[in-house]
């Protein structure tokens, strides 16, 4: 299918679907994912390391071994089984510099599927004011505007509406973003920007009794809320190099 074309600056879309259009048309991408992925990989990047996004298909002992990186497991496989998971408590501690392979169905699955475009963001609660700011940047000294992918969550099994699953983090994650940038939005962005406005007083209840934030209290990972539901707690804004996530800097990624 090809993209739908769009007179705005700004634009929110969803899932693996929205970021292969966003792809298609050559404009910025930012994937939030907020209680996972992007959030585990603004803590990762404010700490000086870098995040390796992995689908489930792709080898990721190998590109580990390749980076002289580690492996991130499961959740509940922290600590016997590695040191870092997709929870993002588990990288508060991360050294500057360490390399760290991460899969997941949602965030990193997305950020492959974006990784050869010129500029790839991962936003989250903590860091969506950098993020925007860098977002701006680029805005200001080209013609590209930007796609917000709120990546949402995998139905298991897929229902009769396929796998994906709205999130409500994730579309006020998105929302954080789009409510910083100063420019024109489409109606889907502008809803998702009044969205987070009308509701940054309440995050951490928000995401405490949505559907996923239930799901990682009840698992044990309440921290994991916690922690992601903090407002511009950072100032890095992570951006693919490559085939890893680092700091964004005006001078090293090409804006002057």
């Amino acid at each position: 299918m090809m993209p739908v074309k769009t007179s705005y600056r700004c634009s929110l879309a969803w899932g693996r679907h929205g970021v292969l259009q966003a792809t298609q048309r050559g404009d910025i991408v930012v994937v939030v994912d907020i209680l996972s992925f992007s959030t585990a990989t603004a803590v990762a990047i404010q700490q000086g390391a870098f995040i390796y996004p992995c689908t489930y298909h792709d080898d990721a002992a190998a590109l580990a071994t390749r980076v002289g990186g580690e492996v991130a497991v499961r959740r509940n496989e922290v600590p016997h089984k590695g040191r870092f998971s997709l929870s993002p408590p588990t990288f508060l501690q991360i050294e500057p510099g360490t390399r760290v392979v991460v899969e997941s169905p949602n965030g990193a699955t997305c950020s492959r599927y974006a990784q050869q475009i010129q500029f790839l963001f991962a936003g989250s609660l903590l860091n969506a004011q950098a993020v925007a700011r860098a977002v701006a940047e680029i805005i200001e000294h080209s013609t590209l505007n930007v796609t917000v992918i709120a990546c949402g969550e995998r139905w298991r099994p897929a229902t009769e509406d396929g796998e994906l699953r709205v999130a409500l983090e994730d579309f006020l994650g998105a929302g954080a973003i789009l409510a910083a940038l100063p420019y024109s939005k489409s109606p889907d962005a502008q809803v998702s920007a009044s969205a987070f406005v009308h509701s940054q007083d309440q995050l951490a209840s928000l995401l405490w009794n949505c559907e996923s934030g239930q799901e990682l209290c009840e698992k044990g990972f309440a921290e994991d809320v916690r922690l992601a539901s903090q407002l511009d707690l950072y100032t890095t804004a992570p951006i693919m190099n490559g085939d890893h996530f680092e700091q964004f800097r005006s001078s090293r990624h090409g804006i002057h």
